[in-house]
């Protein structure tokens, strides 16, 4: 499967089942937890579930507009697409990422015993109990898991641009009245 289909496939299946309550952090590194869940495609009836973190973070050269840096997300190894294609590609799509380092960190690849709808409702009742407001849960295709969870991520930096907006306002007026 190409680049293209892989991202088509990962817009018509990724579902954010829970979004993390917590905005982006607008001066420091925000980790950004997920579980992400697929349909095995080498069990039939189990669903493989991906616990990690992207952490988005300041780059420590100043890059020019719309230039992320992806590192962690194994493009290169799962389907030889390097880091500039990825970033050309959603480009020319009119998707940007802020100038940003996006390092995706997993810690866990397992298996659930059970259909992806059953581990859905699981891993919902375990962040529940939990209380845990700061861990996205995604479910996708698992071929390209990686397009799932930059959606997820492009979504919560979404979600936080309103705040930071206002903040940066606020910080703007309260300079004017100094």
């Amino acid at each position: 499967m190409n680049i293209h289909e892989n991202w088509e496939k990962a817009l018509k299946y990724t579902e954010i089942i829970r979004a993390r309550v917590m905005p982006l952090l607008t001066h420091s590194t925000t980790k950004l937890p997920y579980i992400f869940l697929a349909e095995s495609s080498l069990n039939v009836g189990d669903t493989v579930v991906r616990k990690g973190e992207v952490w988005v973070e300041r780059p420590s050269l100043v890059l020019p507009p719309n230039s992320p840096q992806f590192q962690g997300f194994d493009f290169e190894k799962e389907s030889s697409l390097n880091q500039d294609l990825i970033t050309s590609f959603l480009l020319v799509r009119g998707i940007r990422f802020p100038s940003l380092k996006y390092e995706n960190k997993t810690h866990l690849l397992d298996v659930y015993e059970g259909r992806l709808r059953k581990a859905i409702e699981d891993y919902s009742h375990r962040l529940e109990r939990e209380e845990n407001v700061s861990t996205g849960l995604v479910a996708g295709p698992e071929d390209c898991w990686q397009f799932s969870v930059l959606i997820f991520t492009c979504a919560q930096a979404l979600k936080s641009a309103d705040g930071d907006i206002r903040k940066l306002l606020e910080e703007f007026r309260k300079k004017g009245r100094e």
